[in-house]
């Protein structure tokens, strides 16, 4: 009975010991795959947080391939095809069937997916036209407002403005319709303030635009690639 009662204080002692052990060791797997994200340039202002899912990690990494690894990053500047900057608030992205460097410090991904966050405020400044944006009432529509001078003075309209994906990379913004549609000159006047394409570069290598749409926080876009680096996030 004494024997059978050691051995079985013998193996909850020993089963902490594991646990205890491969949670130290994925606290310092995420710290480094961490430090290299920020190191390649793609931390973010905000910081960056990564997450080893599955458990125990030491198996896993003994087989250097880890089911799914997250990673968020907050504060993303990405780089538009004209040389302007537009900053995503939040990309959160998930590797699955990730093999691991020799050095645990970074991996390739088999596939990825992830979502991502445009604030109004954000695409305010990406628009470049002085226009403000915001929600325009429902998914897929932002309402854009401008001033347009004419005839000397200022004349200040807002225009509901569908925003579409065009070739993967591309946020298009266009108005619905605009006042003083069809009179010459006038909705080309317009438009100039409240219609702009955003291509994003600079985005996480290997992965790419998939969807957006619009809610009343921002943009929300998707994400998705293959044999993506999980520290070039």
């Amino acid at each position: 009975m004494r024997v059978a009662r050691a051995l079985v204080i013998a193996g909850l002692v020993l089963g902490g010991l594991f646990v205890a052990a491969d949670r130290l060791a994925v606290g310092y797997a995420e710290d480094r795959i961490a430090e290299k994200i920020r190191s390649s340039g793609h931390g973010g202002a905000d910081g960056t947080e990564v997450e080893i899912d599955g458990f125990p990690f030491l198996t896993q990494a003994m087989s250097h391939r880890l089911d799914r690894v997250e990673v968020r990053l907050k504060g993303v500047q990405t780089t538009t095809s004209d040389g302007h900057r537009m900053r995503i608030s939040q990309l959160d992205t998930r590797f699955h069937d990730v093999k691991l460097s020799g050095d645990y410090s970074g991996g390739t991904a088999n596939r990825a997916d992830g979502t991502a966050r445009v604030t109004y405020e954000d695409l305010t400044k990406a628009s470049k036209s002085g226009a403000t944006v915001a929600y325009g009432g429902s998914p897929g529509k932002v309402k854009v407002t401008a001033g347009v001078s004419l005839l000397g003075r200022t004349i200040t309209r807002s225009v509901i403005s569908t925003i579409t994906l065009v070739d993967g990379d591309t946020v298009r913004v266009r108005a619905d319709e605009v006042p003083g549609e069809g009179i010459p000159g006038i909705e080309e006047m317009i438009r100039e303030k409240t219609d702009f394409d955003r291509e994003l570069e600079g985005l996480p290598a290997g992965l790419t635009l998939s969807s957006l749409t619009s809610d009343k926080d921002g943009l929300a876009l998707t994400l998705t690639g293959s044999r993506v680096s999980l520290t070039s996030s």
